[in-house]
């Protein structure tokens, strides 16, 4: 099979259902179980994780930083002999440490999506070591691209770009339901605060991705005296923008600790 999955969890799942908009020549397994629906709704192959280390020749490591290296241990004989290329999402956690976690210099893919993958709407980032070939880079972009967007990253900048479009989307829905929360204190009813709230984030994000400055976008809504700018400094009052600077910055040091797991 080209592509197995080890391990299917919210992540893994979403990019096993990218997948397979381009194929379904691929097995997943996990530990609970879990994966056999996934496999069912896909039509892919559910097996245990032995068979995808042995006849898989594309292996996505969908488990967490803290894990990895009892996988890889489990299986090392196997990969040692059949040399796969290995697709890491882990956080924190370089190629040359996957390496090392397997026992064997493989063929390694790093890359972090985010939840949004689901949508078709996600940030996908990626690179490869040496071992992986441009062409195997471009067919992996190629298998996934209903995934979204993907960005090919020098490794030394992971830690930190994923801080903020891996982690992020987690902050983005704290906003959401925090100003949903602001409209309902003000009288409005919670289904359309959330709608209302989702739909403001939305159509700012695609003006910024078609060519505006954020900085100049805001602007253009604070009129002199209006209601926005009186939020704007109420928002600045409570430390806003630290607060999210200090939100990747937090986010990026976590990375950084994963990586040194052992």
């Amino acid at each position: 099979m080209k592509y197995g999955f080890i391990g299917c969890g919210n992540m893994g799942s979403a990019v096993a259902y990218a997948l397979s908009k381009v194929t379904t020549d691929f097995a997943v397994t996990d530990r609970s179980g879990k994966a056999k629906n996934i496999a069912e709704n896909i039509g892919c192959k559910y097996t245990d994780i032995k068979t995808v280390a042995s006849e898989c020749e594309n292996i996505f490591l969908c488990v967490k930083p803290q894990m990895m290296s009892g996988v890889l241990v489990g299986i090392s004989d196997i990969l040692k002999e059949k040399k796969p290329v290995l697709i890491t999402m882990a956080a924190g956690l370089t190629t040359e440490k996957i390496c090392e976690m397997a026992g064997e210099k493989l063929p390694v893919i790093r890359m972090m999506p985010n939840t949004p993958v689901k949508t078709g709407r996600g940030i996908v980032l990626y690179c490869g070591n040496d071992l992986v070939s441009e062409e195997k880079l471009n067919d992996f972009v190629s298998d996934l691209k209903s995934a979204g967007k993907f960005d090919r990253l020098p490794e030394s900048l992971f830690d930190a770009a994923t801080s903020l479009t891996g982690c992020g989307p987690a902050y983005a829905y704290m906003f959401i339901e925090a100003l949903a929360d602001g409209a309902v204190a003000c009288g409005v009813p919670r289904n359309k605060a959330v709608e209302y709230a989702a739909g403001v984030l939305a159509g700012a994000a695609e003006m910024v991705i078609n060519g505006g400055h954020p900085g100049a976008l805001k602007d253009a809504v604070c009129s002199p005296g209006g209601s926005t700018i009186a939020g704007v400094r109420a928002l600045e009052q409570e430390g806003f923008r630290g607060a999210v600077i200090d939100c990747i910055m937090a986010a990026n040091e976590r990375n950084k600790e994963l990586g040194n797991i052992k």
